[in-house]
């Protein structure tokens, strides 16, 4: 057997699509949701492995589309319509997506604390036999952090700084695997869940 290389006749996309949404404040409001309104229901951050803080070390709080008519909560619906928005220009840049996935379903998310110190260090992809239907994984940076703490793309070699209100899309294959690189100072917030399909 010889391995053969195909060459591209145009550069190769990474499929990682990114936008600011605005207001900046909805990220601030969410950060007060999770430091106060929601505090009591912050667990130890948890991968597909279970409990280990070897591979994940966060505070993190899952919100359902049920939590979302608690007092308190209503800043989710507003996130929410930043969010399709965004996939929805997604979809604009990928005109296949429109034909093959008419529509998506966004359910429970999480948003997640790495202070210094912490991460998600593992390499991993957000699609396995236990969540199959996840088709994309977004995620929102809820604050700046300006040591550490980037969202790194193994197979692309691309690395993303937290920037308050940068907002990414990509798809949930093995081809997107990823990581979170340690926070060196300060805090690091965000907002992450999966897209899947209807």
């Amino acid at each position: 057997m010889k391995r053969v290389q195909i060459l591209p006749s145009i550069s190769i996309p990474h499929f990682i699509g990114s936008w600011e949404i605005e207001p900046l404040s909805i990220c601030d409001d969410i950060i007060h949701n999770f430091e106060t309104i929601n505090k009591s229901k912050q667990l130890p951050g948890i991968a597909g492995s279970g409990k280990n803080l070897n591979v994940k070390d966060s505070r993190d709080l899952t919100i359902a589309p049920r939590d979302f008519a608690l007092a308190g909560n209503e800043i989710f619906t507003n996130y929410l319509q930043c969010l399709t928005s965004c996939y929805q220009d997604y979809a604009c840049q990928w005109p296949f997506l429109k034909e093959t996935i008419p529509s998506i379903d966004v359910g429970k998310f999480n948003i997640q604390r790495y202070e210094a110190g912490q991460h998600f260090n593992k390499i991993h992809t957000e699609r396995g036999f236990q969540s199959m239907e996840r088709e994309f994984v977004f995620m929102t940076y809820l604050n700046d952090v300006e040591d550490g703490g980037s969202t790194y793309f193994c197979h692309y070699d691309i690395q993303i700084q937290p920037k308050k209100g940068l907002t990414i899309i990509w798809p949930a294959m093995w081809t997107h695997a990823h990581k979170g690189n340690t926070v060196k100072s300060g805090k690091k917030y965000i907002l992450t869940g999966w897209m899947d399909l209807c």
